[in-house]
């Protein structure tokens, strides 16, 4: 008999709750199945079968916390499903339970084994919340990964808009109000993270926002004449952010105050580039960190982003993927934004805001002419950065972007 026991958190994180179960008891399983997932204020953490061979006992529950290194389930190496031994239980087992038919005829089982085989799929505490209260799991709402019902949901269950539910009285368990429905959901972990740093930032700096905008027609020009040869020889699509993030990388060199941060009373001026991408995913906003950015070639940059956001969709971001950062730039122009006042990543000091690129007619030369345009948004805290500092370093990177080959020349 083996131990299954949560990954070992690093000190920033206290502990975790288990969000999802991918097997059963008695679940046979092969090595590096992926058996549950553990979601901590950061990432979500995947433990996986140690071995071939049978889960015997889940000791924690879908919701339930869990601490660093502690046991979740055993497990029986090298066992099938139906060699696994008897797991001791705290309660002694329930005979099984028979009923006499009305017509005198022969006894029948009150457990329905159709019944288990269908809810096969779900976990151990949401198929016991269905039997104690008579609800089906398939006719609720599930908030979970997928759409899956999670104990939380047959505590408070929303019945899909088809649903006639009945529980054991023949009452209604919940009823549709047509148009006017309401679904109550807890915060997930990582949710409640970003909520609890959103609210610090605002509170605990002085936050100020300053604007510029950038005319891309050089780089929308430079990509599409150099996008098919960049992309046949590195294998990755050249897109606009590599470039600001070369851009903002050359700037915090000029500005060693918009790369550092505050630990306590202290400045900490960093000697390296760490940045951090802002990137949506289901679970929540999370910001995966570029390493030395001043070395990266613009390849490189766009393989890991593209590495990143393919991580960050699958819950597969790692803590030492999130970890540190000095400096952050947020992209909400993918979802139509035109202009907004990012917030603060603490302990950084700034953050860059890039936004949608919109055809507007502009005075060139005294002429007016039609350019596509984008809004640039840098928040800063004020205690660290002077605001000539924080609108020279916005004007630098809208002087790179509006001329590329500045970048090139070191100008």
């Amino acid at each position: 008999m083996a131990d299954i026991k949560a990954p070992v958190f690093p000190e920033s994180v206290a502990d975790g709750t288990i969000v999802e179960w991918h097997v059963t008891e008695g679940q046979q399983v092969n090595r590096d199945d992926l058996l549950a997932e553990i979601e901590t204020d950061k990432v979500v953490l995947e433990v996986v079968a140690p071995d071939d061979g049978v889960v015997t006992k889940i000791v924690k529950q879908v919701d339930d916390t869990v601490l660093s290194d502690e046991l979740i389930a055993q497990f029986e190496a090298g066992a099938s499903a139906g060699e696994a031994p008897a797991v001791e239980t705290d309660q002694p087992a329930a005979p099984v339970q028979e009923k006499q038919a009305a017509d005198g005829g022969e006894p029948v089982q009150a457990t329905d084994k159709k019944d288990e085989a269908d809810h096969k799929d779900q976990s151990p505490a949401v198929r016991k919340a269905a039997k104690e209260s008579g609800v089906d799991p398939k006719e609720v709402e599930g908030s979970g990964r997928g759409g899956r019902v999670t104990k939380t949901d047959m505590a408070n269950p929303t019945l899909k808009s088809d649903s006639s539910i009945k529980s054991d009285s023949g009452r209604p368990v919940a009823e549709s109000m047509g148009e006017r429905t309401e679904k109550r959901v807890p915060m997930t972990r990582l949710r409640k993270r970003v909520a609890e740093r959103l609210l610090s930032a605002s509170q605990d700096t002085a936050m100020l926002t300053t604007f510029n905008e950038v005319n891309m027609k050089p780089l929308m020009d430079m990509r599409a004449k150099y996008k098919e040869k960049f992309e046949k020889r590195h294998g990755v699509r050249l897109g606009f952010m590599s470039l600001f993030i070369k851009a903002a990388t050359e700037a915090l060199k000029r500005f060693p105050a918009v790369n550092a941060s505050l630990d306590g009373d202290d400045i900490v001026y960093h000697g390296f580039y760490d940045i951090g991408v802002a990137v949506s995913s289901d679970r929540g906003l999370v910001v995966p960190v570029l390493r030395d950015t001043d070395r990266m070639s613009m390849a490189d940059v766009e393989s890991t982003i593209r590495e990143f956001g393919s991580k960050a969709q699958q819950g597969k971001l790692g803590l030492e993927d999130m970890t540190g950062g000095t400096f952050t730039i947020s992209n909400g122009g993918v979802f139509g934004s035109l202009m907004s006042t990012p917030i603060l990543n603490p302990p950084q000091t700034a953050i860059l805001g890039m936004h949608a690129i919109n055809d507007r007619p502009m005075a060139v030369d005294g002429k007016v002419e039609i350019l596509p345009m984008m809004y640039l948004a840098l928040s800063y805290d004020h205690r660290m950065i002077d605001g000539k500092e924080a609108v020279q370093f916005l004007v630098t990177i809208k002087e790179l972007v509006e001329d590329p080959a500045m970048l090139l020349l070191d100008l």
